[in-house]
């Protein structure tokens, strides 16, 4: 069965987006690890987004293994290496919320607290501060139908835009595997482009990195359907 023809126009537009987002002090504090997971279970899920994520907007220059803050703390501030080393291994693309990545983060300590019953203290000052994070979400001038036109509007959106739909869109907002990806399944039935996009790890790279690979999927999906359409003619 040959599969059905993608779209050349949506029904629908994608209009993309952009963000601006606010850091508050939440006024919480830990100063071991058995504050720590209390905390973390009360805290509001922005508080996790923003330890686990503020740094992919800051160091654009940068594609190191994904860190997060509370792997940072336990290891540099308390010296707990082994149970840092665990947090910073966790896999955040794996987690499809908030929610499941805050039980991850839990767990790992919780059981490193059963096992150790560490009770190590930071200096003081140097305790681990509780921040969250506020986005703001605006509509930017890109509205798109087709193909051509999505990959002429990645090449000029903001990174903070590309952030947005890639990363808000499918951990915060809980919408799928990002916001391209639906957009481009539903509207245009370019399921295969969908699925690429989907299968990019945005944790490993900057955010200009990912937007290359983006890029460089929808031109060449472009260039295919050029010889499909000779293909046909002829």
């Amino acid at each position: 069965m040959e599969e059905p023809m993608c779209k050349e126009r949506a029904d629908l537009p994608f209009r993309f987006r952009t963000l601006w987002s606010m850091v508050e002090l939440t006024g919480l504090f830990a100063h071991n690890l058995k504050e720590l997971v209390a905390h973390l279970k009360a805290v509001p899920g922005s508080v996790i987004y923003y330890h686990t994520h503020h740094y992919l907007k800051q160091h654009q220059s940068l594609s190191p293994e994904p860190p997060n803050d509370f792997a940072y703390w336990t290891t540099q501030v308390l010296g707990v290496v082994p149970l840092g080393e665990r947090l910073a291994s966790i896999d955040t693309i794996r987690f499809p919320s908030i929610r499941s990545l805050r039980e991850k983060i839990i767990s790992i300590i919780e059981s490193y607290l059963q096992a150790t019953k560490e009770t190590r203290r930071a200096p003081e000052g140097q305790e681990f501060c509780f921040m969250k994070s506020r986005s703001f979400i605006v509509p930017t001038p890109y509205e798109v139908w087709d193909l051509k036109e999505f990959a002429q509007a990645i090449s000029k959106i903001s990174v903070l835009s590309l952030y947005h739909h890639m990363f808000e869109a499918r951990l915060r907002l809980e919408r799928g595997p990002n916001d391209f990806s639906n957009w481009l399944e539903k509207e245009l039935d370019e399921k295969s482009l969908a699925l690429s996009i989907s299968r990019l790890d945005p944790y490993t790279q900057t955010l200009e990195n990912l937007r290359t690979q983006i890029l460089k999927l929808t031109e060449m999906q472009l260039i295919s359907h050029i010889h499909e359409d000779d293909d046909h003619a002829s």
